[in-house]
């Protein structure tokens, strides 16, 4: 969508949590580079003040920074109310992902992947697509992932949430949709972020992507159909996990590929 319409469908500000870093700080970039002002949430305050200051100066757009956590909904809710300005996009891409054998993984981070990958974005997408509504115009951009169409070993829990995420975002396409706003659930397969790099030991997963191109083929398929999967590789992956094997096939499969996360 050229810079000028995608302003006009979605107003002067977006809001992208966990955006300070990695897939989100690169749809922040995509962001800027069409000229709408941000709102950046993400846990780790310096990290999030130098990624505010690097956008600024690159692109000369309106950074405002939140240092929150996810987890902490009341407190993202309080911290958005105080501000003045209008958002018309939301990207959530705030994650919390448990790495390992769910006998070994402790409750703590259970919850905590309930509350940041489930509860988050469900009340955050509630919360913004109100004024939204009102103004008849506005975009929602969920990221699920390629783990979360099967069972996903080692990562079971993350890609349960991840699951969640792309129904929900199924479902408020075509609510929203007749309020003038679209939404999108942006399943990707690895993307190569830093904390990918150091999850994965072994070996690069097929159809691997660099965060920009995910960020940006996502926001040029806003406004078109409820999914995307960025990548040649991952639709026929998809399609093959989805359509051609049985459950029990794909998961086996998927285990190949997480099986070397730690």
């Amino acid at each position: 969508m050229q810079t000028k319409r995608f302003g006009e469908k979605y107003g002067q500000y977006a809001l992208v949590a966990g955006g300070s870093d990695g897939l989100g700080y690169a749809f922040a970039e995509a962001i800027a580079r069409r000229g709408l002002n941000l709102v950046l949430i993400a846990r780790q305050e310096d990290r999030l003040r130098a990624a505010a200051a690097r956008l600024l100066e690159t692109y000369q757009v309106d950074v405002i920074p939140l240092a929150a956590d996810m987890a902490d909904f009341e407190n993202v809710k309080k911290l958005i109310s105080a501000l003045d300005v209008s958002i018309g996009l939301l990207v959530y891409n705030a994650a919390f992902a448990p790495i390992g054998l769910f006998e070994n993984t402790i409750e703590e981070h259970l919850a905590l992947a309930a509350d940041v990958n489930v509860k988050g974005p469900l009340l955050l997408a509630k919360f913004l697509s109100a004024p939204m509504i009102q103004r008849k115009r506005g975009g929602i951009v969920l990221m699920s992932s390629l783990a979360g169409g099967q069972g996903s070993p080692k990562i079971a829990a993350y890609a349960a949430t991840k699951s969640f995420n792309a129904i929900l975002a199924e479902g408020l396409w075509k609510e929203l949709r007749p309020h003038g706003i679209d939404v999108i659930a942006c399943c990707a397969g690895a993307v190569l972020t830093p904390g990918y790099k150091q999850a994965e030991k072994t070996r690069k997963a097929p159809g691997a992507m660099e965060a920009l191109a995910v960020a940006e083929k996502t926001l040029n398929a806003l406004g078109g159909g409820p999914v995307i999967i960025p990548g040649l590789i991952n639709k026929a992956g998809r399609f093959i996990l989805a359509r051609l094997l049985s459950r029990k096939a794909a998961i086996n499969i998927m285990s190949k590929n997480t099986g070397g996360l730690s």
